[in-house]
């Protein structure tokens, strides 16, 4: 990903729109270079001008490269309703990073990062964005709208995420989601960003709510961002460590090697759990590397909106 090397200098969260506009463009870069053909005319089509037709629409920069004249045609109504949920409890905050960057992200850094480059996207193609934030409350909720001025408003609420220096200490998953899905009144595609880590340990519960967001037709895709060298794979240096659960308090001192391999057995198996849960309630399940690239969830995004419209 080649982003401007400043940018990794400063914050993530003071340049969020620009950095989201740069992995965007990034994308639709390696797409046009790909087997995956016809992406960008899904921001605008393109017609031969016509002597008469208003001048409004001239795509200026393909003239000065074809020496033709071509106008941009959008949908005049909004094609899609996208609603996005993020999780922000403690163990979002994992690992912890003093300033994050590009090239030094957490969970939740990783996940407001995604999501303003779904915004961005959303924006090309005029369709409107809702945006709700839980943790142990439902901290904002806004519906789904396309204006420039809404687009700034999240953008802004996403970036107050990176000042926390407390993030709350419960997730009450469930509980919220109920909520958040009874908000979504028309027929929206529906991305969840959480770490499947929450203090309300009633998994069929937290499934109940998940299928819940199914209601009125609504398409749910649920992106699972992992630190997976530490929490999948618990790659520590075998020396004694102090564990904390950051949203409990509950601590266990031990040598990473001994459960290691035990470890890895119950992460797996619960993560199986919840594959298998999202492919019985139809909810597309999306396992996310916070040390990997921004790609697999802009593919996802655009398979998606595909089958959706």
């Amino acid at each position: 990903m080649n982003l401007q090397s400043e940018l990794n200098k400063s914050s993530l969260f003071s340049n969020l729109e620009l950095l989201a506009n740069q992995v965007v463009e990034g994308f639709i870069s390696g797409i046009h270079r790909s087997p995956f053909h016809g992406f960008s005319a899904e921001f605008a089509e393109h017609k031969i001008y016509n002597n008469g037709e208003s001048t409004k629409y001239i795509d200026w920069k393909l003239f000065a490269k074809t020496d033709k004249l071509y106008t941009k045609r959008y949908e005049e109504e909004t094609n899609l309703r996208c609603h996005m949920i993020l999780d922000n409890s403690a163990s979002m905050y994992y690992p912890e990073v003093e300033n994050l960057s590009i090239d030094s992200l957490n969970k939740i850094g990783f996940s407001v990062l995604a999501i303003a480059a779904l915004m961005n996207v959303l924006k090309r193609q005029r369709d409107a964005v809702g945006l709700s934030i839980y943790s142990d409350s439902y901290n904002y909720y806004a519906p789904e709208k396309g204006s420039e001025r809404h687009f700034q408003m999240l953008l802004a609420q996403l970036s107050e995420i990176g000042k926390t220096k407390n993030p709350p200490k419960e997730t009450k998953t469930y509980t919220y989601l109920h909520q958040i899905a009874e908000n979504i009144k028309r027929r929206s595609l529906i991305f969840l960003f959480t770490d499947m880590f929450q203090t309300e340990k009633d998994d069929e519960e937290l499934f109940k709510a998940l299928r819940h967001l199914k209601y009125n037709k609504h398409d749910v895709v649920l992106f699972h961002p992992m630190d997976k060298q530490h929490e999948l794979f618990f790659n520590f240096e075998n020396t004694p460590k102090r564990f904390i659960d950051v949203e409990t308090g509950e601590h266990l001192d031990l040598y990473a090697d001994n459960i290691k391999d035990a470890y890895h057995e119950q992460i797996s198996s619960y993560i199986a759990d919840i594959k298998m849960k999202c492919a019985q309630y139809k909810i597309k399940y999306v396992d996310i590397d916070i040390k990997s690239d921004f790609y697999t969830v802009l593919n996802t995004f655009l398979v998606e909106r595909n089958k959706f419209l």
